[in-house]
């Protein structure tokens, strides 16, 4: 059985500004290409199909594209899920229906789903899809009260796939979450305050294998689970990244073997630093004249018009750093990034600037709930 893992499109990214639905366009031609060439039995999308609840039209018509591609001119099955970034609701709509074409969605959970059944010749392979649900969400639709966090949340609704998984049948899980362990980058949306978004390794034995959504980073965080990665670098700190996908072979015993496949973006996402004269006087390629880039200048002095002498030279820098401007005796706090600062970290430390003291682990519970009910009130709008 063979099969291609990729995640985490979010199709209507804006970087810094720019609209990224054309290097999105370039890069999902390459996947067709690589879907066309390797001839999947599945191609799997792990959740954040899009990059907000409410899509602008032309990643709605950039999704509808790609799939019109990949399941009716290559006859090829697809699976997507629903991840923290997308509506449940509008992902949905016609599940049911574009199901008879072989583009099978799940965007919600409520009665448990069916696997989809794929065979081959050693037999069956179930694949179970659970799309992101909030723990309030869980809590609510399967009346448990005692799902709090996010690796509650899983076990509940993983006891349910297991109540349906057939004994002795390779079995796939799709899933969108934050697993203990993998590496994260900063343009992955936190899923709550502190460490409640995370879910442990072990809620995942007895599947074959684990396509993973959320974490931008390829990367395996266990023996069957996996990251495929984000379709493309969306931020800065991914600028070393090898993105790919991942094309996945299953054997009869359900043992698999993973390939990392590249695709080449239209631009890459580099970081360069330097002084001005230096950067200015180092001509870039063709090839790497448009990338987007985040530049860091080492001169001290004040520079003028910083952005635009550099854009006469590279006219997609997006960003600019200056450390150098930072006194290193400056007052306490004044040579903080804030922006590398999470949100419990912000108001951590504005709590303490304006009364002195830490806040209590009460005090944060408190924030974290207001925080919560706020970010699913954002999803939902």
């Amino acid at each position: 059985m063979r099969f291609i893992h990729t995640a985490d499109w979010h199709l209507g990214r804006l970087f810094h500004g720019v609209h990224l639905t054309e290097d999105q366009a370039q890069l999902l031609d390459q996947f067709v290409d690589l879907v066309k060439s390797s001839k999947p039995d599945l191609v799997i999308v792990a959740g954040d199909v899009y990059d907000r609840a409410i899509p602008p039209p032309p990643a709605v018509e950039l999704l509808n594209d790609t799939v019109s591609r990949i399941v009716l001119s290559l006859n090829t099955p697809m699976l997507l899920i629903a991840g923290n970034h997308d509506s449940p609701e509008r992902l949905g709509f016609g599940a049911d229906l574009l199901s008879q074409q072989s583009l099978h969605i799940f965007s919600r959970i409520g009665a448990p789903s069916t696997p989809l059944q794929l065979d081959d010749k050693q037999g069956t392979v179930n694949v179970h899809a659970l799309p992101y649900a909030e723990p309030a969400v869980v809590r609510q639709e399967l009346q448990l009260e005692d799902v709090k966090d996010h690796d509650a949340a899983m076990k509940a609704l993983l006891d349910r796939v297991r109540g349906t998984k057939a004994d002795g049948e390779r079995s796939v899980l799709v899933t969108h979450a934050f697993v203990t362990g993998g590496k994260v980058s900063e343009s992955e949306r936190p899923l709550s305050v502190g460490g409640a978004g995370q879910v442990t390794k072990g809620r995942f034995s007895g599947f074959d294998y684990v396509a993973l959504g959320h974490l931008h980073r390829p990367q395996s965080v266990g023996k069957a689970a996996r990251y495929a990665g984000s379709l493309m670098k969306y931020s800065f700190s991914e600028a070393d990244h090898q993105k790919s996908v991942s094309i996945v072979e299953m054997d009869g015993k359900g043992k698999c073997s993973v390939e990392e496949v590249s695709l080449t973006p239209k631009r890459d996402v580099r970081k360069i630093r330097g002084h001005m004269k230096a950067i200015l006087e180092k001509r870039p390629g063709v090839k790497t004249r448009d990338d987007y880039l985040m530049v860091t200048l080492l001169d001290k002095g004040a520079i003028l018009d910083a952005m635009g002498k550099l854009r006469e030279i590279y006219p997609n820098v997006l960003h600019i750093e200056r450390p150098r401007l930072v006194q290193s005796d400056a007052p306490a706090g004044r040579g903080i990034d804030h922006r590398r600062m999470s949100d419990e970290e912000l108001f951590s430390a504005f709590f303490e600037q304006v009364t002195g003291e830490e806040l209590t682990p009460a005090q944060l519970g408190a924030y974290s709930e207001v925080v919560e009910e706020v970010r699913q009130q954002e999803r939902e709008a």
